[in-house]
């Protein structure tokens, strides 16, 4: 669901009927492999919604999207893309959710050419504490990265996990596959013989996200690599050996080295956990008292208890009707 932002072609049929009772179509975000992703209007209450389109058909809505949406669902966190409601059109499996209109981080850090170290902690301290609510409600996302991370319309933007195409939850089987996007992907996941910890994978990607916010290039990634037929196994070699470094500028502290540093760890016993991240001098550099407590706070939230609300079972209906 990361995909509001990303490339847009015009589909081949427009999944939202246009006598839709409940949404009217305001434009096309984006399309992909996943489907196709439209800002959609509530003619109701007037609220802007992103739409994700998945076509409808025998072996096209696997289990793989219900434990999406499920887990997703269960989320109510101010730095976690709500899930608003699921629901059928005559060709499409529709699932709507909150509306990001600052784009996605991704952008963000290329149209700054990279940002500045306080402001990158300003957007790490706000992914490590959605991500840590994820992990507390029993949810690994293992494909964390700048495009999957939305940016609200504040004028210092607010920083919204999005995509759980990849998720896990603790009730499943322990991760194994080799899931997520390459760039972003820990060592025990590219070298998975068996089963691996999928929270200190998600950690591993916070620190590959941290260091393209600085330095607005990947840690494991070389010029050279476009045009070398053997470079996306070079990448992988890289990220094998934690063969990365530090570019001379922007220059960052020395605190700020070291958390990357104590990240990105190839041994995933030995590298941050989410506290120890927490507990970071770099990271509680003007971290406001209450963000501390956010995370009990929404822990105690549960979306499904709400009257008018979806329940597990009512998604499990409809995904199985797709």
């Amino acid at each position: 669901m990361g995909d509001q932002h990303r490339r847009v072609k015009e589909p081949r049929k427009d999944p939202l009927p246009a006598t839709h009772a409940k949404y009217e179509k305001i434009k096309d975000l984006s399309t992909g492999a996943f489907g196709v992703v439209q800002l959609c209007r509530n003619k109701k209450s007037g609220q802007l919604v992103a739409i994700k389109f998945l076509e409808r058909g025998p072996n096209k809505i696997t289990k793989h999207v219900e434990r999406e949406v499920i887990c997703h669902s269960n989320f109510c966190h101010p730095h976690v893309i709500q899930f608003k409601e699921i629901f059928l059109t005559p060709t499409h499996l529709a699932i709507a959710m909150e509306y990001a209109p600052g784009g996605d981080m991704f952008q963000f850090v290329k149209k700054n050419s990279g940002l500045k170290e306080e402001d990158a902690r300003w957007f790490f301290q706000q992914l490590i504490v959605g991500l840590d609510y994820c992990h507390r409600m029993g949810v690994v996302n293992r494909d964390i990265k700048l495009e999957n991370t939305l940016l609200d319309a504040s004028p210092k933007p607010l920083v919204k996990i999005t995509d759980f195409g990849y998720c896990k939850a603790s009730n499943d089987s322990l991760p194994k596959s080799k899931v997520g996007t390459p760039g972003y992907t820990a060592p025990e996941v590219i070298s998975a013989k068996t089963h691996y910890d999928g929270t200190k994978a998600d950690i591993w990607s916070c620190g590959v996200m941290l260091y393209v916010m600085l330095f607005c290039e990947y840690p494991f990634e070389r010029p050279e690599d476009d045009a070398d037929k053997y470079g996306f196994q070079k990448v992988l070699d890289r990220i094998m050996r934690v063969d990365y470094r530090f570019p001379k500028y922007p220059r960052i502290s020395a605190e700020c080295r070291d958390l990357l540093q104590l990240i990105l760890v190839a041994d995933p016993d030995e590298r941050l956990t989410i506290e120890q991240i927490q507990s970071h001098p770099w990271y509680r550099k003007g971290l406001p008292p209450t963000v501390m407590k956010m995370n009990e706070e929404c822990l105690r939230l549960r979306p499904h208890d709400h009257p008018g609300y979806q329940t597990v079972a009512d998604i499990k209906r409809i995904v199985g009707q797709a």
